[in-house]
């Protein structure tokens, strides 16, 4: 659990999502996600308050965690709520979304979260908003290092209109052609975000 106060984003009649302040430059995003009474929460960065903030979307059904290695408070967060932690799960029994694989590279293992009823996406790893996924001018990017190897090429199946995010606040106007245009330039806008990434940190 931080010890900070989160900054609140992406709320709506669904849910809501919270950056975590430490450490401020990773800009660390988690979700709540509400549907049909059950709420699901994604990648928690645990924070006080959160339980009593829950359950006023509904029940908590189970925490997902989309990114193998985003541990973040997941488990504790599971326990203390009493609800299964999936790990890059293949479905989620008695939920409205689609998990779909994004490939990526050896040891990378992420699902990404797709809920077509809201037309939502929520992607852990392979694409955000904070300012080290970006080239100058551009709302979103794809990870770094994935614009060197391997961009996520599976995401242009989606026509998103709300894109949620791992790192950083989500997408809600224009999602579609920002996730399309981010995908579809990330290799070529690689040498303007470097001198980002060598400052990302201060």
């Amino acid at each position: 659990m931080t010890t900070e106060p989160p900054t609140f984003c992406d709320e709506s009649d669904t849910g809501f999502g919270w950056i975590s302040a430490e450490p401020p430059w990773m800009q660390r995003a988690s979700h709540a996600i509400a549907s049909n009474g059950g709420v699901w929460l994604i990648d928690p960065v645990d924070f006080a308050g959160l339980d009593d903030r829950v359950r006023t979307l509904g029940e908590p059904r189970g925490v997902i965690q989309l990114l193998d290695r985003h541990r973040r408070d997941a488990a504790s967060v599971a326990t203390r709520l009493g609800v299964p932690q999936l790990v890059t799960p293949q479905d989620v029994p008695d939920s409205p979304f689609e998990m779909i694989t994004v490939p990526a590279i050896p040891g990378w293992r992420e699902t990404g979260l797709w809920w077509a009823e809201r037309q939502t996406l929520v992607v852990a790893e392979a694409v955000g908003t904070a300012r080290y996924y970006c080239a100058p001018g551009r709302p979103l990017g794809v990870h770094p290092l994935l614009r060197m190897v391997r961009p996520p090429v599976t995401l242009l199946r989606f026509e998103p209109d709300h894109l949620l995010c791992g790192h950083g606040a989500g997408i809600h106007d224009d999602t579609t052609a920002t996730l399309h245009g981010a995908v579809r330039r990330s290799r070529r806008e690689l040498p303007a975000l470097l001198p980002r990434l060598l400052t990302a940190r201060r």
